[in-house]
C-alpha cells in the first residue's frame, strides 16, 4: 500500500533532512539521485550543505512514484524524467498550461469531496492520478497562500 507523504510546506529553500522526511527516502539516497538525475540541481551553500526548492521536492517525489512505486529502473527513471522535461518544455513553448490527467481528475472529484478523498477510494481512481491529484492540490494551496 502506498505511504501517503506529508503536505509540503510553504517554504523557500528545504534541507536534505527535511526534503528526505517529505519525500520518503533517506538523505544518501537523495545525493545518489543528484548523481543519476542531471535536473536535480540543489542549491549548494556553506560546508557544501544542500537547500533544496519547492520544485525539487515536487521532482523527488515524482523520481520517488516512478521508482518506488511505478517499478521503473534508474535508466528508465531518467528516460521518463528527460521526457517529462521535454514535455513540459513543449507545452510551455506552445502555451499549453493544462497538466496530463487534469481534465480526469476533474471529472473524478468532488466539491464537498474532501482532498484526501482520493486516498478512500484506491479503486476507483488510478495510482498515478491520486499522485498527480496530491501535487496539485499542494500547489493549490501554496498559490492561496500568496495571492
Amino acid at each position: 500500500m502506498e505511504k501517503s507523504l506529508p503536505p509540503i510546506p510553504a517554504k523557500r529553500y528545504f534541507t536534505i533532512g527535511e526534503v528526505g522526511d517529505l519525500c520518503g527516502v533517506k538523505p544518501h539516497v537523495l545525493r545518489y539521485w543528484e548523481q543519476e538525475f542531471t535536473q536535480l540541481r540543489p542549491m549548494k551553500r556553506r560546508g557544501n550543505r544542500r537547500y533544496y526548492q519547492h520544485h525539487e521536492v515536487l521532482m523527488i517525489r515524482r523520481i520517488r512514484d516512478l521508482l518506488y512505486d511505478q517499478g521503473f529502473t534508474i535508466s528508465g527513471a531518467r528516460n521518463k524524467m528527460q521526457e517529462l522535461v521535454q514535455s513540459e518544455r513543449d507545452k510551455k513553448r506552445n502555451g499549453e498550461v493544462m497538466l496530463d490527467g487534469l481534465d480526469e481528475l476533474e471529472v473524478l472529484e468532488h466539491e464537498d469531496a474532501p482532498d484526501d478523498a482520493f486516498d478512500a477510494t484506491p479503486n476507483d481512481v488510478p495510482a498515478h492520478l491520486k499522485f498527480v491529484h496530491r501535487e496539485l492540490c499542494e500547489i493549490r494551496e501554496l498559490l492561496s497562500l500568496h495571492a
